[in-house]
């Protein structure tokens, strides 16, 4: 008759492998760590159809677990990217200068520039508000032509650049005019000439030489008034304010 005791030890043993061994079979398999390129292609896919969220992690994956990897720079640019898509425009921007601090020499790097300026040009405000937005569009258009010369975005980078500077004269002219009907032509005036100094090819100038003249009117300053009205008939008649100054012209003769 075999020992008890013994018995008892070995069904015992028997058990607690047994036991081990379904504990084991229970437990989920670590998730794999996917290489950078695959989880590149799932990135992408969720892009492609809108699924920011999920194409965020796939790409924040890649910078945070394949950090050396070819693919990690333009992963942090499709993090941004994802952002910009969903017109989050301040997550957007700091994934973009996160970017060009750490890949100003990447071959992506003019386009990352580029959108980190439409970053700030998609969210400009009607004149009658805050124009900060477009002078930070405008300063980083100019980086862009400034730094990357060559780029194929820096044709449009130049056509936004006229853009944000009209509209930041467009603004100046807002202002003067209505420091002008509240009666305080000596505020207006330094706006307007500052207009015409920093602003000259900008399409706000006839209004401005008009804006202008009717203030050197006010101020006494009839030569000032006449040269102005002269010089928006000679360069600009073909304007609503051009035509004003030829009408007043005549009347003047």
């Amino acid at each position: 008759m075999p020992d008890v005791p013994a018995a008892i030890r070995r069904s015992a043993l028997v058990g607690l492998l047994l036991m081990a061994a379904g504990c084991g079979w229970l437990r989920p398999a670590p998730t794999p760590i996917l290489p950078a390129e695959e989880l590149y292609k799932l990135g992408e896919q969720a892009l492609d159809k809108r699924q920011y969220n999920e194409a965020r992690e796939h790409f924040k994956k890649i910078v945070e677990r394949h950090p050396n990897s070819s693919y990690a720079s333009r992963g942090r640019f499709l993090i941004g990217e994802a952002f910009y898509r969903e017109s989050e425009f301040d997550k957007a921007i700091k994934e973009f200068e996160t970017f060009m601090s750490f890949y100003p020499r990447d071959r992506i790097a003019d386009l990352v520039q580029y959108r980190l300026a439409m970053a700030y040009y998609d969210q400009i405000k009607p004149i009658e508000q805050d124009q900060t937005l477009a002078k930070k569009a405008l300063e980083h258009f100019k980086k862009l032509v400034q730094d990357y010369p060559e780029s194929r975005y820096a044709t449009e980078a130049l056509a936004k650049i006229d853009i944000c500077r009209g509209r930041l004269a467009q603004k100046e002219v807002w202002v003067a005019n209505f420091y002008f009907n509240q009666g305080n032509p000596s505020a207006a005036r330094q706006r307007l000439e500052q207009v015409l100094k920093e602003y000259p090819r900008t399409l706000v100038i006839p209004e401005a030489l008009w804006l202008l003249a009717e203030v050197y009117l006010r101020e006494g300053k009839t030569a000032e008034a006449r040269e102005l009205l002269v010089r928006l008939e000679s360069e600009f008649a073909y304007t609503e304010f051009g035509r004003r100054a030829v009408q007043r012209l005549r009347a003047q003769r």
